[in-house]
């Protein structure tokens, strides 16, 4: 069975263990049917997923012209204190930032390869902890807008990471850690603005399992550049990558943008 398409990152479904799909334009997979089954992927080359020419991707799945003007692409995006839309004023286009950051937006921590503190929109939850590996996350504040969680980020990053370890992640390598402590004990932390939204007795603690039948001792990043016709055995997904069987994994997301081909083991063909 051969599938081919645009790479954009695993869409996926909160439950045990999580579901993974890959969406191209006339097609999609079930990833999770693809555990313990020999997969090629081809690079085939490229297609920007903003302007849809066939340029050569710069970053996010754009090209470089796409990644330089694309209010999606701004540098509030990575860094959301630096969001003034509160402020009604423009970095590149103001109704776009507008749509984006005023709206409901989450501060919280997630046990990746270590705990770590980030910022996500509150429909994006918990896709973004789905997305970065976590095995467990809870939610510190849930502010009205992408600024005030900016900030409570910075706050928190002298006690926080705010990076994951990716070999790590993969590995399943974590320390044992009580989230809800560790969010009781940011009370004099948080910024001012921000305490009239910090209710620590919530129970909001999320655990999350990923379908993964082992995990690797040491891991090698598959570049499709590097190496455009590879072929391995799937034995598990976590975040955004799939983990093959000799410690090969491969970060959709890093590829989203790049034209593939995968190929399905006749003999292993989906049931």
């Amino acid at each position: 069975m051969i599938y081919e398409g645009v790479l954009t990152k695993m869409q996926t479904e909160y439950s045990n263990p999580i579901q993974y799909y890959l969406v191209f334009e006339n097609s999609f997979l079930n990833l999770n049917q693809l555990l313990d089954k020999t997969l090629e992927i081809n690079f085939v080359g490229y297609q920007c997923l903003h302007c849809g020419k066939q340029k050569k991707i710069f970053r996010q799945g754009f090209c470089y012209d796409c990644f330089m003007s694309s209010p999606s692409a701004g540098d509030w995006i990575m860094k959301p204190e630096l969001s003034t839309a509160h402020l009604d004023l423009e970095d590149r286009d103001l109704d776009y930032e507008k749509k984006v950051q005023l709206q409901p937006h989450i501060v919280y921590l997630a046990l990746t390869s270590e705990v770590k503190v980030g910022v996500t929109r509150k429909t994006q939850v918990p896709t973004r902890w789905i997305d970065q590996g976590a095995v467990q996350a809870i939610p510190i504040v849930e502010v009205p807008n992408r600024y005030l969680a900016g900030i409570t980020e910075v706050a928190l990053k002298s006690h926080f990471a705010d990076k994951t370890n990716w070999q790590k992640m993969l590995k399943n390598d974590f320390p044992e850690t009580d989230l809800i402590k560790e969010r009781a004990s940011l009370h004099y932390v948080i910024p001012k603005e921000v305490q009239e939204y910090f209710h620590p007795e919530k129970e909001d603690l999320y655990d999350l399992h990923f379908p993964v039948l082992e995990y690797p001792k040491k891991v090698t990043s598959l570049s499709l550049e590097k190496s455009p016709n590879f072929t391995g055995k799937l034995m598990g997904i976590k975040g955004q990558y799939l983990i093959f069987q000799d410690g090969t994994v491969f970060n959709v997301r890093t590829f989203e943008g790049y034209v593939v081909k995968i190929v399905i083991a006749r003999h292993e063909a989906i049931s």
